[in-house]
């Protein structure tokens, strides 16, 4: 099969590379086109590509260009790992709203939206030429934020799902924890991307034991700790929420050390220059250690599965994705898109039951879908009030003055992406 990945230049994808070179068996990769417009890094990036799948002996080949059309042309699969305006674009969504006391991140909040802005007339431009090229391929999408912009495909026909590798993160901790294999580990994860919680750990499948009171008795302060939480209050909530929700439980402490340090934005643009120096050398054919603190763990591993089992070619039958809300979560509009288990084949997700969810999650969910809406509204048709009505929607921000305000700096900090501006 043909695998085609957009943003292919990215300091990302020899980790997505290494997937395919030792999941072969699961997914059989003929030709792999990485896909970018940064040329030197393309070539970086490809060449240490092509000497990781040299090394596993790997039979399929690795193509590098700039040209979109010819690199998705017959694809199967087109896999998006975009970022608009680079790392310099990211610095500013998190800096800028920590101006007015509000998180600077760049998937959430003020951040996000801009993010968003700048990422949907891009992606679906990319969509409309796969449909062109091949009406049949899925469109994978791993691009920030993944809810919106997976919204954004769906809502234009596209055959498309959201991958996120929050999900696949917490079941190999709870594995290992468990001391079981990974694949043995079910989750009841539910929510929104970057707003889920693990309701229930289950051994054996859907139906198994719930062992995430035994998770939280015997291993809750570590997990607390990878979350950067209180103990108690997981105790309290008796689920493992996504480390994104400290965003929301704990806002202006995140606020204050945000302001004390660089933003991750200048840390990752180090990692960078530091990654793309050893892609450059000839001799390194292997994913570097480096990259794993680069974030997206367990990228290749997730997008390995979901690829296999849109294609036909095996893949977990569950696995947790992005995609319509279809009644799976009553309190959500049927086009929100949540991140739910699903079972998963060639003719996409099939959301599972989700058990009755607790207020005090449905609550902030309902919230942020309604803010992902006017976000999308926002990204699709422009103008300042649409960006304000989504700012002032947004639970991280909410007050007029403040989205008055992180309107204008939005704007002023991405008038070059905005074609309404």
């Amino acid at each position: 099969m043909k695998l085609t990945v957009v943003g292919g230049g990215s300091t990302y994808t020899p980790e997505l590379v290494d997937g395919f070179a030792r999941l072969r068996d699961t997914l059989p990769v003929r030709e792999l086109v990485l896909v970018d417009l940064a040329a030197e890094r393309l070539e970086l990036v490809g060449g240490l590509a092509r000497r990781i799948f040299a090394r596993q002996g790997h039979p399929g080949r690795v193509v590098t260009t700039d040209d979109l059309d010819r690199a998705v042309e017959d694809a199967d699969a087109v896999l998006l790992q975009l970022r608009v305006g680079g790392q310099a674009a990211r610095n500013e969504d998190e800096t800028w709203p920590l101006e007015c006391g509000c998180v600077g991140q760049e998937t959430t909040g003020a951040g996000g939206l801009a993010k968003a802005l700048r990422t949907v007339p891009v992606v679906l431009d990319i969509a409309e030429r796969v449909r062109r090229a091949n009406p049949r391929a899925w469109i994978i999408d791993f691009t920030n934020p993944v809810g919106i912009v997976t919204r954004a495909l769906l809502q234009a026909g596209h055959r498309a799902v959201g991958l996120c590798n929050v999900a696949i993160g917490f079941q190999r901790r709870f594995a290992d924890l468990l001391g079981v294999a990974p694949v043995d580990v079910h989750l009841d994860h539910v929510g929104l991307n970057h707003l889920t919680w693990e309701t229930a750990v289950r051994l054996g499948g859907p139906e198994g034991e719930n062992v995430l009171p035994k998770l939280l008795a015997e291993h809750g302060e570590g997990i607390a700790d990878a979350l950067h939480l209180p103990r108690a209050v997981l105790d309290r909530l008796g689920v493992v929420p996504s480390y994104y929700l400290r965003y929301y439980y704990a806002h202006d402490e995140v606020v204050r050390e945000l302001r004390t340090k660089p933003s991750r934005a200048v840390e990752v643009a180090e990692m960078e220059r530091q990654l793309l120096k050893l892609y450059a050398d000839p001799a390194l054919d292997e994913k570097p250690e480096l990259l794993a603190r680069r974030g997206g763990a367990y990228y290749s591993e997730a997008a390995v599965d979901l690829a296999a089992a849109l294609l036909g070619g095996g893949g977990s039958p569950y696995q947790v994705v992005n995609t319509y809300n279809n009644g799976t979560l009553p309190f959500l509009p049927d086009d929100a898109v949540v991140e739910v288990q699903a079972a998963m084949g060639p003719q996409g997700a099939a959301p599972l039951p989700v058990p009755e969810v607790d207020p005090l999650y449905a609550g902030l969910m309902a919230n942020v879908t309604a803010y992902e809406h006017l976000a999308l509204e926002a990204a699709l048709r422009g103008g300042r009030d649409r960006v304000f009505r989504a700012l002032l929607a947004h639970p991280l921000i909410g007050q007029y003055e403040y989205a008055e305000v992180l309107t204008d700096r939005l704007i002023a900090h991405n008038r070059e992406h905005l074609a309404w501006a």
